[in-house]
């Protein structure tokens, strides 16, 4: 268990290469860092959740970016949940990065740390990428809030 803690903070407070060995959704995927998994949330961004439009299409383009290669994980601190928040590198490209230019995610306003991003989203925007050519895509954030109800009216 000691090693495990300390292999977990290892990850959490430097950059460490590991290999992708699952995608959960368009933000989310699980590491193998020395023998062990680690779950990793994308730094700076929310892709739709899996029952929302694009949701499948989203984790698709991160499977399609990061299964089954090195990644390397720049990060420092873990959310909630106990994941890793991260940028996330994969073969060379930002994943995090390229989610938001694919249309694929919206830059999280609340835990952006990437002034880069919000351009690259209205440039997605712009072009009817991704989500982006949907006429009313729904912020993840929007979604959650609203399917736990916490909404007015409802």
């Amino acid at each position: 268990m000691k090693r495990l803690a300390l292999m977990f903070a290892l990850v959490c407070t430097q950059s460490n290469a590991a290999t992708v060995i699952g995608i959960s959704d368009g933000d989310t995927l699980t590491v193998l860092s020395s023998g062990h998994p680690v779950k990793v949330r994308l730094a700076n961004i929310d892709a739709p959740e899996k029952k929302q439009p694009f949701g499948a299409r989203s984790k698709q383009s991160l499977s399609d970016l990061c299964f089954g290669r090195e990644a390397t994980l720049d990060s420092g601190k873990k959310d909630r949940y106990g994941r890793t928040v991260a940028v996330v590198h994969c073969g060379g490209v930002n994943a995090n990065v390229a989610q938001v230019r694919r249309g694929m995610a919206w830059v999280y306003p609340q835990y952006n740390h990437d002034p880069s991003l919000p351009a690259l989203e209205t440039a997605a925007r712009s072009s009817r990428v991704g989500l982006w050519s949907d006429p009313e895509p729904m912020e993840p954030w929007l979604f959650r809030k609203e399917r736990r109800g916490q909404t007015k009216g409802t």
